[in-house]
Formats: C-alpha cells, structure tokens, sequence
C-alpha cells in the first residue's frame, strides 16, 4: 500500500513503525509543527516527526490543511490510504475523500464511548473497567465515522501513561490488520447510545479538590499522571501526586491525618505513593517526607 501516515505524539509512534516493517510504502509523514517546549523555550519536534526522519520519510508540518495549495500537495501524493493517529488537526473533506480507501484512524476508545481528544484520561478518570482501540473509517464529524475492528483492554491501576503505550501498541497491530484487507473489511455505524466526549484535559482540572471522594480523588490522579500530573500545594510549593490509593480516614478535607502523607477528602482518604517537585523527579511519597515533612494537621491547599 501506498500509505500518507498523519500523527504527532509517542501514541503514533508504533503504528508508524508497524507500517513500515510490514513493507508498505510510507509516502510522507504529516505531523504537528515544533512547538516551544522546556525551560529554554526551544523548538521541539513531535515524537513522529523524529522517527520519520530516521526512517529517511519526508515530514510535511503545516499548520492547516485548509488551503487549496495544501490540499492539492495532499492529493498529489496519490495514496491508497491515509493513516491518522492522534494528528491534532481537523481534516477537510478534499483530504478525506483524496486517498482511494480514505483515510483511517486509530482512536484510543471503544466508540462511542470517549469521542475527542482525551479518551485515555477520561477512561481512567471515570473508573471505567475497560477501554481498547477502535480502528475507524474517517468522516467530517468527531469520531462519529464507522467501526472496522475493535479490541478491548483492561484499565486496572494502570496510569495514563502505561495505558496509552498499550494502546499504542495494540492499535499498531490492529491497523497492520487493517490495511491488509482494507478494501474488504465491513465498515460498522457507530450506535447511537452510549456516546461520551473525552474533553481535553485543562489545566484548571489537575489541581486536586479535597472535597471530593478518596476513591474519585484515585482515578483522578491515576488518569492525570505523570503529565500533566494532578497537584497540590503546601508551603506555597506544588507538588504533583503521581500515584495514590484511596484508604479508609476521616478529617476535614485537605487535611493530612498521619506524617505519611495521607490526606483526609470529602469520604475517605487519599494516601500518597509517588510525588513529584518541581525542577524534580518522581520519588516515593517517603523519600519527599524525609526532606521536606509535611506533618500530621497540615492543610494542604
């Protein structure tokens, strides 16, 4: 196959890969522009821009695909499909319609649960038992177009992170599937129940509310970490909770009831296991404590 691929962060990255060991023919790789990133502020490549480049793959960055030279650049490659993972541009009608068997997505979600751009996150953060990989045919809406294969996997105490290299994983192996009989699969209409919207995350929503459940307050962390990582404040510094367990506790909310960092929230308690300072790694909730004592009675903000 003769194949345009459209990705842009580490998610894309396997499928990427997947393509080219199987023997296709990867014509260019379509990703998001550089973007500031770091203490210095210096341009930073997308993960699927680097693996292209050394895959020897031309990249292509556009910020839009919504003029006419751009679109016409598109149709001039004469692909059979366009593969899409987590691009983070809108594709107009002419890209959709341009390669012979349209263009492909690999959506971390069993649709139609979870439309959008944050369905690992909201996966996790709503405590659902399982999520998976849909492989989708393309149309204008938000991941409203037909169903071509789906495969689930269970969610756990998996992180956001652990989760999505999963998913990557699997969805890798799921479109190389796919794409060998991608002119005889059946392509299945989404049900209309069911559907749900995965919101992306905000920064605004990473800070912790101890006013909320232990048990909400765990999804809650486990869904955000490690980027952006939920957070909390104390002594005027933030520190990110990479991972906690939800336990049994009482106290007013935001209310650390040990000097092991257990913390009381609107039901229960949260008990930390793994932080994170800023300017600093991850470590164990016991090794911040020995440098930094957060003792019992401490509100946390």
């Amino acid at each position: 196959m003769r194949i345009v691929f459209m990705g842009s962060p580490d998610f894309a990255v396997p499928t990427l890969d997947a393509l080219v060991e199987a023997g296709h023919e990867v014509v260019a790789a379509y990703t998001q522009p550089p973007r500031p990133k770091g203490r210095g502020k210096g341009l930073q490549p997308t993960a699927v821009e680097i693996r292209a480049r050394t895959l020897g793959i031309e990249v292509r960055s556009p910020k839009s695909l919504r003029s006419d030279a751009e679109q016409q650049m598109f149709i001039d490659l004469d692909a059979d499909v366009a593969v899409v993972a987590a691009y983070g541009l809108i594709l107009p009608q002419p890209i959709l319609d341009a390669p012979r068997y349209g263009c492909l997505n690999v959506h971390g979600s069993i649709l139609p649960r979870w439309r959008g751009a944050a369905p690992v996150q909201r996966a996790i953060m709503a405590g659902d038992d399982t999520t998976g990989v849909t492989i989708m045919q393309m149309e204008a809406g938000l991941d409203t177009g037909p169903m071509i294969l789906c495969n689930a996997v269970e969610i756990g105490r998996k992180n956001a992170a652990q989760l999505t290299e999963e998913l990557a994983h699997l969805g890798a192996r799921m479109m190389v599937t796919v794409i060998s009989r991608v002119a005889i699969y059946p392509r299945v209409p989404q049900p209309d129940e069911g559907v749900t919207y995965a919101a992306k995350i905000s920064k605004e929503e990473a800070r912790i509310d101890w006013s909320r459940p232990a048990m909400d307050l765990q999804r809650h962390v486990q869904g955000l970490a490690p980027f952006p990582g939920a957070w909390f404040e104390v002594a005027g510094e933030r520190i990110k909770l990479l991972e906690a367990e939800a336990v049994n506790g009482s106290g007013a909310p935001g209310e650390t009831i040990d000097d092991a960092l257990t913390v009381a929230c609107g039901s229960g308690a949260l008990r930390a296991i793994a932080v994170q300072r800023a300017g600093k790694g991850a470590m164990p909730a016991s090794e911040l404590l020995r440098g930094f004592p957060i003792a019992k009675g401490t509100m946390l903000a």
